[in-house]
């Protein structure tokens, strides 16, 4: 599998809310470093973990659509639209956020991320 392919199939897998699916992708000493409407957040992996056990309980449906994909040696850069579903309303699709990330990727794992988002 391509780079490429493997960040796909991280983002269209339930990994975002899912610690345990989370785990496959991340690597031992990963880093995210995400400018986000409160500011610079720095994340490794167990930081990465807790987000995504606070986002299951708090969404039953995550989903990204992908509009930008691109790959040259050990990086992949991500533009996408992260929906979700609420415990309380689960027949409504809501957007979270727009992100643009940057991954390294390093012993087929996700190693470095550089990541922005805009709420909408």
């Amino acid at each position: 599998m391509s780079i490429k392919e493997f960040v796909q199939k991280f983002y269209k897998s339930d990994a975002l809310i899912d610690s345990e699916i989370l785990k496959t992708y991340l690597h031992p000493d990963v880093i995210l470093e995400w400018n986000s409407s409160k500011g610079l957040i720095q994340m490794n992996y167990d930081s990465m973990l807790e987000m995504a056990n606070e986002l299951n309980r708090a969404y039953v449906r995550s989903k990204v659509r992908i509009s930008h994909i691109l790959a040259e040696e050990d990086l992949v850069s991500i533009r996408y639209s992260h929906f979700v579903k609420t415990i309380e309303n689960p027949r409504e699709e809501m957007l979270l956020a727009h992100f643009a990330t940057i991954w390294q990727i390093k012993d087929d794992k996700l190693y470095r991320g550089y990541q922005m988002s805009q709420f909408s």
